[in-house]
């Protein structure tokens, strides 16, 4: 009997701790895109690599498209020939902002989007920038994507790799 007991007592708190799981971590960020989902553009000022100023002013009357990324995402690295494509064919009615979420210096990024041909302003996550990052919303993993319409209105919201058809859903 004094075994039983034992055992119970090593094996019955393991019974009650809990690991968070992938359905938990899509139904939460399910439940913040229904919270989000009548949030307009916050007021934001982020610096690009070439040092030009992005505001919610200069994207107005625009779509943008905010993609938190990293160059240690796989998913992240698959879905950046999508973004180039779609950014040189509607630069006109689109921006994207990749934000660097990494805190990587500026001459690894630079060298990594040099390699992957970005066409579109790439921000870091440094001093200048890492307090703007956190005004679009809380990002639960990479790559996290946020669409606005012209108007400022979120219209979409993506946890996870995105492709051309799913752009061309949320905008065109």
């Amino acid at each position: 009997m004094k075994k039983i007991l034992i055992i119970l007592a090593l094996f019955l708190p393991l019974t009650t701790a809990q690991a968070i799981t992938i359905d938990e971590i899509v139904a939460k960020a399910s439940k913040m895109w229904q919270d989000e989902k009548s949030t307009k553009l916050p007021d934001f000022s982020v610096v690009d690599l070439n040092g030009n100023t992005h505001t919610n002013k200069t994207v107005e009357g625009k779509f943008l498209v905010v993609n938190f990324w990293a160059t240690w995402c796989p998913p992240c690295l698959k879905e950046i020939p999508a973004f180039v494509e779609f950014y040189e064919k509607h630069a006109d009615k689109v921006q994207i902002l990749g934000l660097d979420y990494e805190g990587a210096d500026k001459s690894t990024i630079v060298e990594f989007t040099d390699t992957y041909m970005v066409n579109y302003p790439i921000i870091l996550f440094d001093d200048t920038n890492s307090k703007e990052f956190k005004k679009f919303g809380e990002v639960l993993g990479m790559p996290t994507t946020y669409i606005y319409s012209p108007e400022g209105k979120l219209i979409d919201f993506r946890m996870g790799e995105m492709d051309i058809a799913d752009l061309e859903k949320a905008i065109l």
